[in-house]
């Protein structure tokens, strides 16, 4: 959703949710040109210099990527954005305080690079960085180091005058005055980076770096998930954590496959902050340059529209590998990653080897992505009633190679080392309404995740917090009358503060039973009778018996986003 609508919302109770998630969505108009206009409400497309080329870019390589998108025909499949990243102006500003462009490296300039850009139907992007100097010290917008005016405002309206349409806005040398945290200080630079953009009489898309400057591991600290939450208040789009490996040209067969694990690790648990007019973005899609197989290309390309990220290529187009190439233009995948919802897929289930992922569509259909983490061939067996699906009959249409088949059981395949399958499932009329089924997931020991977990232990009805397994004891439903199940019990507040599988109670009695449960959209889970929120417990600093209260999940007061106290949950 726009976000200046975004932030107004209040919290809505777990049915709400569910019925937002599940409900179908029609697809936006593209919007008129209005200072009100919501920007981005598909995840942006497009292409950027910076992991193929980083500094080393100049009028030329834009140019000819920009051409080859075209000509490719990716551009008409919706890649249409050429964005500029760092090093395209001089180690300083002209006598009136104005950005200056390095003619050597683009000797006509950017309007005219714009202009170029606008008449082949290609948008024009460009970076800049809230700080007093772009990660490789060229003129930030941002203060100087102990203060001083911005150049907020000024920038923009260059960026207007060149016809710019998209920003990127990186977070480095960014000063923190006295009396503020770090957080506090990036939330007011890129709160005046967006007023900024509103005020310079051009609809300009902004992607926001801040949250990349806060990461700490695969589940964040606190600090990170507030940032995250704001963000989308400024941007349409945001950079939450480490970039993607780039290109090495003296070495261009190393393998680049454990970053983009890395980079989806940390995205899959943020889909909760994502709908039409804010994104996740996990970096950019490599797939098809060297570094990666055809069967990790796909999996990128899959993981990436399952978790409706921007589709934005750092590679030199003209070289992408013919696998790469159908990748990137399959047309099904480009569907998913755009689908009108704007919902981000969830991981329902992982385990050492798999990851399965689901995700909601406009139309009614479900997505569902099986990823093979493993160096070695896998057979695959999915239940439908493990993605939501009971007693249902649906269409499964394979993504990558367009075949169809009735499925009413159980989802099967072969999928190569480090490949992805991607379905598209259509219930056939009669099916009941998906239930979102699958693990809810928190933070485990460090800043890694973990998953609670009802069967696996010592305690009667405990609930812990142990690795995700993908097991029938971390399997959970999620009810419309805001129960939380697992193998027909309920999630219930129980004594000391601990929390308990207990019988479900019916109707009006779930509340007073502690049965009752609000999903916060800063992960938080409520128990409604008491308020209090549910609360992993602390990494032990040394091995605890299952089942034991210090490894139980508890109900403790609700914090300030709290690391401890983010969950989730399936879709």
């Amino acid at each position: 959703m726009p976000p200046r609508l975004r932030a107004s919302l209040p919290c809505l109770t777990a049915a709400a949710l569910l019925a937002l998630a599940l409900c179908p969505a029609p697809a936006a108009a593209e919007p008129t040109a209005t200072s009100d206009t919501p920007l981005a409400l598909t995840p942006p497309m497009g292409w950027n210099n910076w992991a193929h080329y980083m500094c080393d870019i100049d009028e030329a390589k834009v140019v000819a990527n920009a051409d080859a998108l075209v000509a490719t025909g990716l551009a008409a499949k919706g890649y249409d954005t050429v964005t500029i990243d760092d090093c395209w102006m001089t180690k300083s500003r002209d006598a009136d305080g104005n950005l200056v462009v390095d003619t050597d490296k683009f000797p006509h300039g950017m309007a005219w690079l714009g202009a170029y850009l606008h008449a082949r139907k290609l948008k024009f992007g460009i970076y800049q960085d809230a700080g007093s100097l772009t990660c490789e010290r060229y003129p930030g917008s941002g203060s100087p180091e102990g203060g001083g005016p911005d150049h907020y405002a000024r920038d923009a309206r260059q960026f207007a005058s060149w016809e710019v349409d998209y920003v990127k806005m990186d977070g480095c040398n960014l000063w923190v005055p006295e009396g503020k945290t770090k957080e506090q200080a990036y939330r007011d630079a890129y709160n005046s980076v967006a007023r900024a953009l509103r005020d310079s009489g051009r609809d300009m898309v902004l992607s926001a770096s801040a949250p990349a400057y806060f990461q700490q591991g695969e589940w964040g600290g606190s600090d990170w998930h507030k940032v995250i939450d704001w963000v989308g208040e400024t941007g349409q789009l945001w950079r939450e954590g480490r970039d993607i490996k780039v290109y090495n040209p003296a070495a261009p067969a190393t393998s680049r496959w454990s970053s983009v694990m890395g980079n989806y690790g940390y995205n899959r648990w943020l889909g909760r902050y994502a709908g039409p007019g804010n994104w996740n973005d996990p970096d950019f899609l490599i797939a098809g340059a060297p570094g990666l197989t055809a069967a990790e290309s796909r999996s990128q390309v899959g993981l990436w529209a399952m978790m409706a990220a921007p589709f934005i290529l750092s590679s030199q187009v003209s070289e992408l590998t013919p696998d790469g190439l159908a990748a990137l233009g399959n047309t099904d995948l480009i569907a998913l990653d755009q689908d009108p919802m704007g919902r981000q897929g969830t991981v329902v289930s992982s385990n050492a080897t798999f990851d399965i992922l689901v995700r909601p569509l406009a139309n009614g259909d479900r997505a569902v992505a099986v990823l093979n983490r493993s160096g070695a061939v896998r057979d695959i067996r999915v239940p439908l009633d493990e993605l939501g699906l009971d007693s249902c009959t649906v269409e499964a249409k394979n993504l990558w190679n367009g075949e169809s088949r009735e499925l009413s059981d159980t989802l099967t395949g072969t999928l190569a080392a480090h490949d992805t399958g991607v379905w598209r499932l259509t219930p056939h009329t009669g099916c009941a309404e998906a239930v979102p089924t699958g693990q809810i997931a928190g933070r485990g020991s460090g800043t890694s995740a973990a998953c609670a977990d009802g069967a696996n232990t010592t305690g009667v009805g405990a609930v812990v917090m142990a690795a995700c397994t993908g097991a029938p004891d971390q399997r959970w439903t999620l009810g419309r009358d805001s129960s939380l199940r697992l193998a027909g019990a309920c999630l219930s507040a129980g004594e000391e503060g601990l929390v308990e599988l207990a019988d479900c109670s019916d109707g009006r009695q779930r509340r007073a039973a502690g049965q009752s449960w609000t999903p916060r959209r800063d992960g938080a889970l409520v128990e409604d009778a008491s308020g209090l929120c549910l609360t992993a417990p602390a990494p032990a600093a040394a091995p605890v018996e299952p089942g034991t209260p210090a490894e139980r999940l508890r109900l403790t007061p609700c914090g300030d986003h709290q690391v401890d106290q983010a969950w989730a949950l399936p879709v």
